[in-house]
């Protein structure tokens, strides 16, 4: 049951970012692009996903997932150094390729190269990170 609830719902939100448009690289980087050529369409793609998990988020706290088990507990709201840094690459990594993981992976319907290629790197990323970051923790604490 719970393979099933995965596959419905990955399968529901790749289908809605290729339909948003959030597969679309050009429109990705002309969202961000906010001195120039700014396209805002995707700021309803963001509200149809905000409001909702807000609503989720509230009902989730007198709720048990239906396949057992606890919802997760918040996030910390604390800003550190790993999240800032974090959140330049992240955003560094978005304006200059036009793609996040999600719609990478939903790319991979396309066929082409390109979200293949970036999949590729986002996973050496991930591998590597670890480490770099007990490196950064390191350097950190000792200066």
């Amino acid at each position: 049951m719970r393979l099933l609830i995965a596959l419905i719902s990955g399968a529901l939100f790749g289908a809605g970012l290729l339909l948003s448009g959030m597969t679309d690289t050009q429109k990705v980087q002309g969202w961000l692009d906010v001195f120039g050529a700014w396209d805002p369409t995707l700021a309803f793609v963001m509200g149809g996903a905000i409001l909702p998990m807000l609503v989720a988020w509230r009902v989730t706290k007198t709720r048990q997932p239906l396949t057992g088990g606890t919802f997760p507990a918040p996030a910390r709201t604390e800003l550190d150094r790993g999240l800032i840094l974090g959140s330049v690459l992240f955003g560094a990594g978005w304006g200059l390729v036009g793609l996040c993981p999600g719609p990478a992976m939903a790319a991979l319907s396309y066929g082409g190269t390109s979200s293949a290629v970036f999949l590729v790197a986002m996973a050496a990323g991930m591998r590597l990170a670890p480490g770099l970051r007990a490196q950064l923790d390191t350097a950190a604490n000792a200066a």
